[in-house]
């Protein structure tokens, strides 16, 4: 399709478009599921400035998502913005998608940390007819500074850990994806269901090698433990994989992976780091919030949101 401009109230235009890369901080910003028709950019304008931006996939059963499969998609707001200028917005995407016929919308909201207009964004599309279709809490750390003094304070403690253990830790970018078979089986053993898709993790870390990080435990240089780390904006990173080989004899492995991670924002100097949810199923995974709870230091939720168009 071609660029759409629409002028609509208080001197703003809406803007939609084929999705594009450009001037994109979040990582998986245009990754759609395979299949989908096509990835839309919508774009609050006024002055010739975008205020405002959400990206939908739209599906062949005519539904529109904010990013199908990535954490998140929601709104990102680029400069100040009032409310009822954000709420004209969510009306003319909900009347364009409406014409265009699409049917559902679903709408995934980045937690607080990410997006500083989260509160006043989730209320609006309470008012406006969307209702909450799922909940997860994700737990942070947040504070550049505090990042730093946390991994100064832990320093000693854990380099006594993995001298004791005689292991030896690693972080860097990713070579290869044999990670990805150990971190199957392992929680597979363990009685853990893995739902990642392979290929498309293997596709975004080609096109994104700088923006992915594997952290490994070796024992006599076999890996017993991994975890992935994904900086899903430049200046934030992402918890996203991890597993340790149940048979290995390492202690405090997830306490091992956790400090690496700290240490690799630290010298990536981002500003949060988030640890992700804790689900089983449809219930809460207290005992892993609990231990996540010892490394951060903020909870926000991650609401998704539906409307039903037809």
């Amino acid at each position: 399709m071609t660029t759409i401009k629409k002028e609509i109230s208080k001197g703003f235009e809406l803007l939609v478009s084929p999705s594009s890369s450009s001037q994109k901080d979040y990582l998986l910003s245009n990754f759609s599921i395979p299949g989908d028709l096509q990835l839309l950019d919508f774009h609050l304008v006024k002055n010739s400035k975008k205020k405002a931006i959400i990206t939908f996939s739209i599906s062949k059963d005519q539904k529109a998502k904010s990013i199908p499969l990535a954490p998140f998609g929601g709104f990102y707001i680029l400069e100040k913005i009032q409310s009822d200028s954000l709420e004209i917005f969510i009306n003319e995407i909900t009347a364009y998608l409406l014409e265009i016929g699409i049917n559902k919308i679903e709408i995934t909201i980045a937690p607080k940390p990410y997006e500083g207009y989260y509160d006043l964004i989730n209320y609006l599309l309470f008012k406006n007819g969307f209702s909450p279709k799922n909940l997860l809490c994700h737990q942070f750390f947040l504070g550049r500074k505090k990042i730093k003094k946390w991994v100064n304070l832990e320093q000693s403690k854990f380099q006594s850990k993995t001298q004791k253990q005689g292991i030896k830790i690693i972080s860097d970018s990713i070579n290869n994806f044999n990670f990805l078979n150990d971190i199957r089986q392992w929680n597979m053993e363990r009685g853990y269901q893995m739902n990642f898709d392979e290929n498309r993790i293997i596709l975004q870390v080609s096109e994104y090698p700088e923006r992915y990080f594997l952290i490994s435990v070796l024992d006599l240089k076999n890996p017993i433990a991994h975890c992935l780390a994904v900086k899903l904006f430049p200046d934030t990173l992402y918890y996203f994989l991890s597993a340790i080989n149940p048979k290995s004899h390492l202690k405090n492995g997830g306490d091992i992976l956790l400090y690496q991670l700290f240490k690799l924002a630290n010298e990536e100097k981002v500003r949060l780091i988030d640890l992700g949810s804790s689900d089983l199923g449809n219930d809460v995974n207290h005992p892993l919030m609990f231990f996540k709870s010892r490394f951060a230091n903020d909870f926000s939720n991650k609401i998704t949101w539906a409307k039903n168009l037809s």
